[in-house]
This record gives structure tokens, C-alpha cells and sequence, in this order.
């Protein structure tokens, strides 16, 4: 028996909340229709300040409360383009807005916000969220939840497939016996960063402003030489690790690389650090999704890096590349609303695997 369900997400760029109406059923989650709302600049720009620097409490509770109003305008705004009701809905999946994300060291967390209390009552409808709270607290990382989606909608192929979500941070699912899943760091989010600094753009179009530029080798492997990248899976990273600190930090000693070759080196940087972990496992057919996909030319480098390898984007498959997140999320509230587990451990390395995330009661 199917069931519709949204899923909403807001990813580390902020450039947008996906929203997806899913039909889910026990083996299936089909995309009926999406939306991408509007995320405004200035709550944009509020968060990014709190990410970067001090922030506090009030700030921290008015942050949650309004990123909550911003999903229900944005679940509201695509109930109103479909014309259905709101009561044919049998829950909303939301992500949240990631803040900050520390699932190693002696209190392990991760911060999302945007009050699913006030997402419930501004739709009427039941609401699943903080997701990750559960994995972390059976030692998990809490991150990446995209490959168990992945392989229930790309585990048929003979051949050993990789997908790459290509976000502010990019994360691989390598399917097979064992699901195998991590962030391998950086993706969309230094080279927005740097671009919005050095040009106030929210991002480099089709990667045209990294094409001017050229790859400083030195930059590059400084980058490369990240203690992250040594790690083996599960592991997962966020703006906490890579940010305008940590990138002025590796300048400092590489000062004569004009702006625009930075921008180059930090898509070659994205794009080996993904590369060498899709050569790492083998991967011989590789489906791309997220924001990454719209980039001309980090697309075309990483076809370039992965020679041998067949590189398209999940559309060619049948599943949508922009939305594939927030119908993750659509089909994790399916699974809470049956209570059933997600079979997590295998990528976040937790000890067993749980039911995740809380329901919020309409009514």
C-alpha cells in the first residue's frame, strides 16, 4: 500500500530548500513532485554568522524558530502547487538546517535546526525529524544517511556502482554485499565560500570562474595532505573542519595564487579528494547527484580524473539529481512512521542499527 510523504532539505549551501511529494511504499519511493523555495539571504548570512563565530542562546532558540516558519512556507507552498490536502500527507520528513556536526570526541552531537513543532502546526501534518540524534547515540556518525537510499533504488546493476551526492559536501555510497558509505569531504562548499568572498556570488555558474583560473600543484596537495583524507570509513565531515578558517590557514603560506587560481585549485581539490576514494573501492560506474551536477566543469574534471569509469548523473537512471535528497528524506519518515530500523551500522559504523528520528504531532 503506498503513502504520500514530503521530504524537506536544506544543505550545507543553503542555496535553496528542496522540497519532494513522494509515494512510498515498503519497496519503493517514486518522486510525484518537488519545489525548490527561495532561502532568504539574510537568514543566510545570520546563520553563516553564528557557524563562523559566537552566537547565543536567544539567537540559537530564534534561528530554530524561523528556519521552522521557512520549511512550513515552503511544505505549504507545494501543497498549494499541487492542490492536494494536507491531510493525504501522512508526514513530513525534515532534515534541518545542519549547524554543527561532531559525532566523535566525549559529548558526540549534531546540530540541526528548524522546529518541527512549529513545521506541524503551521501544515498540519505530522513530522519526522532530528534524524541523527539516534545513530550517534548507539556510536554511529550520524552521516551519511544517503547510501541505504541509494541502494534500495540502484542495487540491481552487475557492476559495482558508486553514487556521489556532490553537496556543500559530497559523499560516496559504494553498493554491494556490504553497503559502504562516508563523506569524502569537501564539495560545493570552499569553492561557494570563496567565490561569494572574492566576487560576492553565492556560487561559480557552471564553474566558469575556476575554468580562468589554473591548478597551483603546491595549494593542492597542501589540501590534499588534510589529516581527514588519511581516515578509513565510516567518517563524515561538515563546516565545522572545512571553512574560510581552515582555507585562510593553508593561504598563508601560498599567498602568490591569485584568486582565480585558488577557485581552480579548489575545484581540483573537490574533485581528486572524491576520485581517489572512488578508485579506492573499485567503482566502475559511477551515478552523480546534488547541486554538484549542475557544475559543467567540475563534472567534466571528474569524468577526466575517473578514466575507465562510466560517470552520469543519476537523471539518466530514472531518479531525479536535485531532489534525490529530499526524497531521501521522504522515505525515512516512512520508515519511522512503520518504525522500522535503518540499516545504518555498515557506513556510520553504530553498533546496532535504530529506529530514527521523533515524531511532532499535528494535533
Amino acid at each position: 500500500m503506498s503513502e504520500l510523504y514530503i521530504g524537506l532539505m536544506s544543505g550545507t549551501s543553503m542555496d535553496g530548500v528542496d522540497v519532494a511529494l513522494c509515494e512510498v511504499t515498503a519497496g519503493s519511493c517514486t518522486l510525484i513532485a518537488s519545489l525548490d523555495h527561495q532561502f532568504p539571504e539574510k537568514l543566510k548570512a545570520e546563520i553563516l554568522l553564528m557557524i563562523n563565530g559566537t552566537t547565543t542562546l536567544q539567537q540559537v532558540g530564534e534561528i530554530n524558530y524561523r528556519l521552522g516558519v521557512l520549511f512550513a512556507d515552503a511544505t505549504n507552498a507545494l501543497i498549494q502547487q499541487e492542490n492536494i490536502a494536507s491531510d493525504s500527507v501522512t508526514a513530513i520528513g525534515s532534515h534541518g538546517q545542519t549547524l554543527w556536526h561532531r559525532p566523535k570526541g566525549e559529548h558526540p552531537f549534531s546540530m540541526q535546526l528548524g522546529d518541527a513543532n512549529v513545521i506541524a502546526a503551521e501544515t498540519g501534518i505530522d513530522v519526522v525529524s532530528d534524524l541523527r540524534g539516534k545513530d550517534i547515540a548507539l556510536g554511529g556518525e550520524g552521516a551519511p544517511f544517503a547510501p541505504v537510499f541509494h541502494q534500495s533504488l540502484f542495487q540491481s546493476s552487475s557492476k559495482t556502482v558508486g553514487v556521489l551526492n556532490i553537496g556543500g559536501m559530497a559523499n560516496l555510497s559504494v553498493l554491494g554485499d556490504e553497503l559502504i558509505g562516508f563523506d569524502t569531504g569537501p564539495g560545493n562548499v570552499l569553492m561557494d565560500l570563496w567565490v561569494l568572498r572574492q566576487k560576492d556570488f553565492g556560487f561559480d555558474r557552471d564553474g566558469q570562474w575556476a575554468k580562468e583560473g589554473k591548478v597551483d600543484k603546491p595549494l593542492l596537495q597542501e589540501l590534499l595532505s588534510d589529516a581527514y583524507f588519511k581516515k578509513a570509513a565510516p567518517k563524515s565531515t561538515g563546516r565545522e573542519l572545512f571553512n574560510l578558517q581552515w582555507l585562510g590557514k593553508v593561504l598563508r603560506s601560498h599567498r602568490i595564487v591569485s584568486a582565480e587560481n585558488v577557485q581552480a585549485t579548489l575545484l581540483a581539490f573537490t574533485v581528486q579528494s572524491i576520485a581517489m576514494e572512488v578508485k579506492k573501492y573499485g567503482v566502475e560506474q559511477l551515478l552523480v547527484c546534488g547541486g554538484g551536477v549542475k557544475n559543467c566543469f567540475l563534472m567534466e574534471c571528474l569524468a577526466q580524473n575517473l578514466e575507465g569509469v562510466e560517470v552520469s548523473s543519476t537523471d539518466e537512471h530514472g531518479v531525479s539529481s536535485e531532489h534525490m535528497e529530499a526524497m531521501l528524506f521522504a522515505w525515512l519518515a516512512y520508515k519511522r512512521m512503520h518504525r522500522e530500523k535503518v540499516e545504518l551500522k555498515s557506513v556510520t559504523g553504530a553498533r546496532s542499527n535504530g529506529v530514527l528520528g521523533g515524531v511532532y504531532a499535528k494535533d
